[in-house]
């Protein structure tokens, strides 16, 4: 059985440099885009509510609980 691949994973964000639509200590919504990914960015719905390119070192992945995920999804 092959597992579907999850489109969506969750990022920290741990530096902002002063942008105003990332806040430090939040958890973001990263969409996997391997184009940016390449090149050291990833693509996350910032505070606008739009996908954004931003450096990946901004970030640092995590894992959530199921039950973290869907509250998160269900917020927009």
């Amino acid at each position: 059985m092959r597992r579907k691949l999850k489109t969506h994973k969750f990022v920290l964000c741990v530096k902002n440099d002063e942008c105003d639509d990332l806040e430090t200590r939040k958890v973001y919504r990263r969409i996997v885009d391997p184009k940016v990914e390449k090149d050291g960015y990833l693509r996350v719905i910032d505070e606008s509510g739009d996908d954004y390119i931003y450096p990946a070192f901004y970030f640092v992945q995590v894992e959530l609980p199921q039950e973290a995920e869907q509250a998160i999804a269900a917020t927009g």
